[in-house]
Parts: C-alpha cells; structure tokens; sequence
C-alpha cells in the first residue's frame, strides 16, 4: 500500500491508496503548523516538527503511523560564549541569535541517528531517536557564517541534507543563503561546494561567491550519489562529479526560477521542477502551473499540465511540496492554496486528491 504524508500550516494528514483509490486518513495537530517532518524508512517511525504558536516548536515521535504521538524536547541551541563576537545578518543587519526559529529538514543518518536542519543555520544530530539533540559545532563555527544571510526568511536556514546512501558519512546540505556544504566524515568536517553556481543580479565578484548562494533545494540521486540536482534562486544546476562544480541548466521555459526538484531515485538523468515567476512574485509563470520533466540530464524538458488546473492558477510550490516515491514512477505535490495533485506515470498527468487543506509546506512519502 502506498502512503504519503502532508505537512500544512494547520495540521498533518495522512493520504494511503486502497481498492477504491487514495484516502485520506485521520489527521493530527490541526491548528498547529508543521513545516516539516520524517517518515523514517528504516523503521517506520513518523518524525514531526510543530510549531505550537507561543509555546514554540517541538517534536514529536509516532511508532503507530500517526495514530498517537509522543512529545519530544526540540533541537535547542546552546548559549553564546561571551568571547565569540556576534554574527550579523548582512542582508537585515541584525545579529543572527543562537536559537532555534524553525526546523526546515529531518533526514535519517548513520547508525541509527537523525539529523536536523534549521533555521538560523544550525545542523543538529540526534542518537536516540530524537529525544535530544546536538549541535554541530564543525559546521555553525565555520567563519564563514558571518556571510549567511537569509532567502525566504530572515535568517539562513539548512533546507535540505542529502545524506550518501553508499557512505552515510558523505553528507551535503545546502543553505539559502549559504552554498552547499559537505562532510565525508560525518560531521567532523566541513567545506565549501557550490562552485559554479552564481547570481545574475548580485554585482562583481559575488556574483560567483559560493559562501552566498542561495539554492532552494538541492536533491541527490540514490543510486548515483556523485550526482545532485539544485533548484536555485537563479536557475537550475547541475552536478555529475560529486559537487566539485556545478553547471547550469539554461533555456528551460516558460522559467528556471522555483524552488522544488525532486529526481528519479533510479536515474539522475530523469528530475522534475515547478516553475515560477521569480523575486517578488511568486506565483506560477504565466499564471499557467506546469510541472517540468527532463529525462536527458537537463539537455530538454517538457511541461506537463494534465489534470493541473488551467490558467489562470496561482499555486506555488514551496520547496519540500514535491516527492517521489521508490519507483520513480509516483510523484505528489502540494501547493499554498492546499491542493494535493498525484501522479502514477512519472509527472506525466496528474489528479487532484484535495484542493481544501491548509497551505501546504511538506510532501513526503513513506519508503522502505
């Protein structure tokens, strides 16, 4: 039975296909918002960040599918030294505090652990299953911090950490606005790899800078782990050795401006996109909502639109709003005005599950 999950702004819900096609199931924390979560596949077990308004974020931990949930204690930075200077955001020019505002990415690690991305930039890993957290000092006392700055939020935010199936001590995690950095030995470690990417709007040198990049979201090939796809805020890169470089992928129309990609977990030539109008209008190009197929690395791509809803649609998909399953050949995606669209033949056509859920945040499927 195939099952994905959907993170909202007011509450989780389960989606499951029987005989009688996709339902959805009983949800939990309506009212609270849940930017992001974790169907863990090595066992199951349902991971769920929720922001519970004054109260603050915390997680939570589910051995039942969702059916009853335990509160767990959120990642919580420790306190400033008062020897280390403060870091400035350089777009706000404000000082970037050393607490937690969001939880933007869960991702399983090695041996058992998880880890946690968030937002003002800090990577966190847990080894008991979520019931504490450490912070990854390797990596937020990186001098280079004092670059970060924020895209989408105020502050810089981990979005998306792309751990190597084949050698889990191999991770990449990207930032908006921070590149994309890696380790190869857990952690321990850290450096730089959004060489190549580039701003066409950002003047001189630091149009190539890669301490500022800003890639929305940046997806590994499962099966080819030396190849990544990053959908970034100006355009659509590449890399096929390991992220040393990344190329970028011109000519993609109607836009190469989004946020989300996801990529075949058999075939990193095959990857899928949203395209928007970029900077401050976000919505899709045209108003026409399109999702865009390569199957060629990048050379060509088609827009599919079958079973979306016609122009003038101004469904945006945020940057974790589109999965795909272990096949390949199933894909969801979620959009901020709450419609849920699956499709069963490779985001070729698509059919709309609901179009009444709160804004929708997260997409992910259970995988084994």
């Amino acid at each position: 039975m195939s099952t994905f999950y959907v993170g909202t702004r007011k509450g989780f819900f389960p989606f499951s296909k029987t005989d009688t096609g996709w339902t959805m199931g009983e949800p939990s924390f309506l009212g609270d918002s849940v930017p992001m979560f974790l169907p863990d596949p090595r066992d199951g077990t349902l991971y769920a960040a929720v922001e519970h308004g004054h109260f603050g974020t915390k997680m939570h931990r589910s051995e039942n599918a969702g059916s009853t949930w335990t509160e767990l204690d959120p990642p919580t930075y420790p306190p400033k030294p008062d020897d280390v200077p403060d870091t400035i955001n350089t777009m706000s020019q404000k000082v970037i505090p050393w607490s937690l505002e969001k939880v933007w990415s869960l991702e399983p690690g090695k041996d058992g652990s998880l880890w946690c991305g968030t937002i003002p930039g800090g990577l966190f890993q847990s080894t008991d299953r979520g019931s504490s957290w450490e912070l990854n000092r390797a990596l937020w006392d990186k001098p280079e911090r004092s670059q970060w700055f924020g895209g989408g939020y105020d502050n810089p935010g981990i979005h998306s950490i792309e751990v190597n199936p084949a050698d889990q001590d191999d991770i990449a995690v990207a930032i908006s606005c921070g590149g994309v950095w890696r380790t190869r030995d857990g952690g321990k470690s850290w450096n730089q790899s959004a060489h190549g990417m580039f701003y066409e709007f950002v003047p001189g040198e630091r149009e190539t800078n890669p301490e500022i990049q800003d890639p929305h979201r940046t997806v590994r090939c499962p099966s080819a782990p030396d190849q990544m796809w990053t959908q970034h805020h100006g355009g659509i890169f590449r890399t096929t050795n390991d992220s040393e470089t990344w190329d970028y992928i011109d000519d993609v129309a109607p836009s190469g401006f989004g946020f989300a990609v996801s990529v075949h977990p058999k075939d990193p030539e095959t990857a899928w996109f949203v395209p928007a109008k970029k900077d401050e209008f976000r919505y899709p190009t045209d108003g026409k909502l399109v999702v865009n197929k390569t199957t060629d690395g990048g050379k060509t791509f088609i827009s599919h639109d079958t079973g979306l809803p016609p122009s003038p649609a101004y469904d945006l998909v945020y940057r974790h709003g589109l999965d795909v399953d272990d096949s390949g050949d199933l894909l969801v995606m979620g959009s901020t005005t709450g419609s849920i669209w699956i499709s069963e033949d490779g985001g070729e056509s698509w059919e709309n599950l609901s179009a009444h859920l709160p804004p929708i945040y997260c997409v992910r499927f259970a995988k084994s």
